[in-house]
């Protein structure tokens, strides 16, 4: 049996459903616009440079959150996910996860997105296992805090690896270990499997790829 992770933004999806949602709340006036949107967009940027105060990000991002009962949350993800990720969705994405699940790969998204954003995405992608961010709730509300490691950088592995030992199973089980990712802020995992693949990578990590004979891929071309 092989394993096969994938990244989420900017990977499967033509964008990233972190900031998107964060878009999202400002135009549901759940945020103020102009201070979120400020924030928000330097956070973005930061990530896509690789220097991301991960703690400081969640903190921020989470903070929505904890305004909300849950049932409103609900009802605004699914307008969510109708009018911002179904039209970002890859065709090639969703084929390509397909490939590898009937070939009867174990396969996961890992990402450092919270999870209450993206569970419902996985589901569209039919994937069962989901490796995000976990943000902390109380009382059925979240607190606008996370739980554990959040699943970024390093924590990917940390993470992956904790899923594989409730399973009682480690990277050794494996006969090949894949993982698709956009980011260079993925470097750690990918330089942990055995078959890294830079999907629609950015300039630094295609660099890279090449540099190491790793595949390069478009799911946004065919």
């Amino acid at each position: 049996m092989n394993l096969t992770l994938f990244d989420l933004d900017n990977t499967l999806l033509g964008g990233d459903s972190d900031h998107a949602w964060g878009q999202f709340l400002c135009d549901q006036g759940v945020v103020d616009r102009h201070e979120y949107e400020t924030t928000n967009d330097r956070f973005y940027a930061q990530y896509k440079d690789g220097s991301l105060d991960m703690n400081a990000f969640l903190a921020f991002v989470l903070a929505p959150m904890a305004r909300l009962p849950r049932a409103e949350l609900d009802a605004l993800h699914v307008r969510f996910m109708r009018e911002c990720i179904e039209p970002i969705v890859l065709p090639r994405g969703l084929e390509l996860v397909r490939e590898h699940l009937d070939a009867g790969d174990l396969v996961a998204i890992v990402t450092a997105t919270n999870a209450f954003v993206t569970a419902p995405i996985a589901r569209l992608f039919g994937v069962q296992h989901l490796i995000a961010t976990v943000p902390a709730q109380e009382n059925g509300r979240f607190t606008g805090l996370a739980r554990g490691t959040p699943a970024f950088r390093e924590g990917k592995i940390a993470r992956v690896e904790a899923w594989l030992e409730s399973m009682a199973l480690h990277w050794g089980s494996f006969a090949q270990t894949n993982f698709y990712s956009d980011s260079l802020n993925d470097l750690p995992l990918l330089q942990k499997v055995k078959r890294p693949v830079a999907v629609d990578p950015d300039e630094t990590l295609r660099a890279y790829a090449t540099e190491r004979g790793w595949p390069v891929i478009s799911l946004r071309q065919r």
